[in-house]
């Protein structure tokens, strides 16, 4: 009897008979399920069932004789499903690419043409006297037994065309080829790995870091590499990535988003003459497939990619980076399978035995945390490599600034100095469109989503209204509906930065770089180029601009509002916002000259803005930590949060309610809530949540375990959208 699991949010796995075959387990099956037939992964073999043998049912196929998950990633996957407390079918399925969730093969599978009897016996015969071309295409089908598409691509021309002739004549056949032996080929790596020397010299630091990651080759060991922006993080990964694949062992490399990925690949297809597989989002699904199948097969020496690169196939992992590792981009937020994948590929690497390295100028209190308590050893990269100094930081009081466009006078002043000094500019605004908000002068009119409990931002250049969280879009009134008077647009948007810096500097070329004007990899690369070449002066940006790209002419960076996040109900908001600072603070003077960074604010005496000035961000930090301590948030204490949502509010939550009363916390666990989240009404739909605080991790997931059953059991339950989120980065 085989356990199965199949994608399905049903916690639980399903029962069968073995067919013609045994599946190993990690290996995919086609099952029936209901009265479909669907793709399913053997977990085991089992010595009997909780179903009466002659209600089984037979496993239709086995599609893997090799399985796709070996015993350590399937073992850490299983891991997983009981850390997150989630169906292990949808844990499974979300490490796969799409179309090996549908029952693609695992490995490549080369279009193949050949012969057909009828096509030997036209060529026995003289029935192509007339059509060389077909002729000389036939007779090399013959010859060589069947050609794949490069091979037929390499006759001479036109034969692409013949070989569809003779297709269609019926004397030839495509049909499934052998595998290519390229692409497949596991086994050792090439004897050199390198393409090219590294151009640097390490610095002590940077040699220090890389020799005691080394020291713990064959064991694992965490390491956080705290390195000011612009201190040569990227060139240690590489270092010890070529140590890793001079032992015959493989990397895996995480990176918090799409944009960085080309960036990093450029970087690492310069240094190493090895395959890689990268996997992202953006991808099409049989690239990703391909991609895959690389790191499944060995071919890959190198996977490198965002979130789920976490589960990719790798046999004879060496190494784990995470790059970024304080990104919230790392944690899926929504959608089925909520985990970290920060915390897996941690926890991927003590299973494997191997190190990790998790990489920030900026780290998550967490790491910090770890670092302090001895879990992770703390590597420091405290200079800029080269001759770049820090940047020089000021806060700009807005409350004795005149302001244009959120621009104020001293910033415009800045700006044009470091311009007549041939320097580049930023400007950071974390806001995307024209303005966040259109408003009636006359009766206060105010344009709000009819789905959402949020304002329409106004996108003034295609004169449309809409909302960032449902996607809505309208056409930009001229009048308001309400009163007929007149509207404006309030507040600002990058759009409006854009115009009035165009305005401002008409003889400075501008970028624009956020999600509105880049979205796909060739839009990206565009700007990063115009910005890498000096044909943009400027640049203006969201989050986008803060994700470690390195800009060496610029010679000012501006921070436009830096109080979105100091009075934040959230948490975290404080830690976000000082992370946000800091890292666009490190785009600043990485060149020769030493960069400035102009942060404005309504409340320049505010903690958290006079202690990043005056102590940087480990000051910060040990603010930070020690305010958490004192309330019990992580790192001391433990947190998941059940949400909810339905057509009503009352109805998620009375869901909640119900959920909370079914099972009494234990001492030193508090359940908070159930609340309306801050944005109750999104997409149509009312959201809830309910917290479940405890001071240690084991109690909380003893309690879960148990309640998760019967929350599942709840009337209620079918009747709303619910999920738990473990360790959530974001309370709603």
């Amino acid at each position: 009897m085989i356990r199965v699991a199949v994608d399905t949010p049903l916690r639980q796995t399903f029962d069968y008979l073995a067919g013609a075959a045994s599946p190993v387990p990690g290996a995919r099956v086609r099952v029936p399920f209901g009265r479909r037939q669907v793709v399913g992964v053997a977990l085991e073999c089992a010595a009997g069932s909780d179903v009466p043998h002659e209600k089984l049912r037979r496993i239709g196929e086995v599609l893997d004789t090799e399985p796709v998950f070996d015993a350590e990633l399937l073992a850490l996957l299983r891991w997983a499903a009981d850390y997150y407390h989630h169906p292990i079918g949808e844990v499974l399925f979300a490490a796969l690419p799409k179309l090996a969730r549908e029952g693609a093969p695992t490995r490549r599978i080369r279009a193949w043409w050949v012969a057909t009897p009828d096509g030997a016996a036209a060529h026995a015969g003289d029935a192509l006297r007339r059509s060389p071309r077909q002729r000389a295409v036939l007779e090399a089908l013959l010859a060589r037994g069947g050609l794949d598409g490069e091979a037929v691509g390499a006759l001479e021309g036109g034969a692409r065309e013949a070989l569809a002739t003779l297709v269609r004549r019926g004397w030839a056949a495509s049909q499934e080829g052998p595998p290519d032996p390229a692409a497949d080929a596991g086994g050792p790596p090439p004897v050199a790995t390198l393409a090219r020397p590294s151009p640097f010299t390490l610095t002590e630091a940077q040699q220090a870091a890389v020799d005691a990651v080394l020291a713990s080759h064959g064991r694992y060991g965490a390491f956080l590499l705290h390195g000011i922006t612009g201190s040569g993080k990227t060139e240690v990964y590489l270092r010890l990535v070529e140590h890793v694949l001079a032992r015959g062992e493989r990397a895996l490399v995480l990176v918090p988003e799409i944009g960085l990925t080309p960036q990093l690949v450029g970087r690492f297809a310069e240094r190493f003459a090895v395959p890689m597989a990268t996997l992202h989002s953006a991808l099409t699904g049989a690239a990703r497939l391909a991609a895959w199948r690389d790191a499944l097969s060995g071919r890959a020496r190198i996977v490198l990619g965002t979130r789920s690169a976490v589960f990719a196939p790798l046999a004879g992992l060496g190494l784990v980076v995470i790059d970024e590792e304080h990104d919230a981009s790392f944690k899926q937020h929504d959608g089925g399978f909520r985990y970290s994948a920060r915390d897996i590929a941690v926890m991927r690497a003590q299973r494997a035995g191997v190190p990790v390295v998790l990489g920030s100028a900026t780290p998550s209190l967490e790491s910090l945390h770890n670092a302090r308590l001895g879990r992770y050893a703390r590597l420091a990269l405290p200079r800029r490599t080269g001759a770049a100094l820090p940047p020089r930081l000021a806060l700009v009081d807005l409350r004795a600034e005149a302001l244009r466009n959120g621009l104020s006078t001293f910033v415009i002043e800045a700006i044009r100095r470091h311009l007549d000094a041939r320097g580049q500019v930023l400007v950071y605004l974390n806001r995307r469109g024209y303005a966040p908000t259109l408003a009636c002068t006359a009766c206060g009119w105010i344009a709000g989503c009819a789905s959402c409990d949020a304002r329409l931002t106004v996108y003034a250049r295609v004169a449309r209204l809409k909302c960032h969280h449902c996607g809505a879009d309208a056409p930009l009134p001229a009048r308001c509906p309400t009163c007929g008077y007149e509207v404006r647009a309030v507040g600002q948007g990058t759009e409006r930065v854009e115009e009035t810096l165009a305005t401002l500097f008409p003889d400075a070329p501008l970028a624009r770089l956020d999600r509105d004007v880049v979205r796909h990899d060739e839009e990206l690369a565009a700007v990063l180029t115009r910005v890498a070449s000096g044909d943009a002066r400027i640049l203006v940006g969201t989050q986008m601009v803060t994700k470690g790209h390195d800009f060496p002419d610029v010679t000012l960076a501006v921070v436009l509002n830096a109080d979105q996040g100091l009075f934040s109900t959230d948490f975290r908001a404080a830690e976000r916002l000082a992370q946000t600072v800091v890292q666009v603070a490190g785009r600043a003077g990485r060149g020769a000259r030493v960069g400035e960074v102009l942060i404005q604010t309504e409340y320049p005496e505010h903690p958290l803005l006079t202690s990043l000035l005056a102590h940087g961000y480990e000051g910060f930090a040990d603010t930070a930590l020690a305010e958490r301590r004192a309330a019990g948030w992580p790192p001391y204490g433990r947190l998941a949060a059940v949400r909810a949502s339905a057509g009503s509010l009352q109805e998620a939550v009375d869901f909640l309610g119900e959920a909370r009363r079914l099972l009494a916390p234990p001492r030193g666990l508090r359940l908070l809530g159930p609340a309306p989240a801050a944005m109750a009404r999104r997409a149509d739909r009312y959201h809830a949540q309910l917290l479940i605080e405890s001071g240690d991790r084991s109690p909380l997931h003893r309690f879960l375990a148990e309640w998760l059953p019967r929350a599942a059991a709840l009337p209620g339950a079918r009747r709303v959208r619910w999920a738990l989120d473990v360790d959530p980065l974001e309370l709603f």
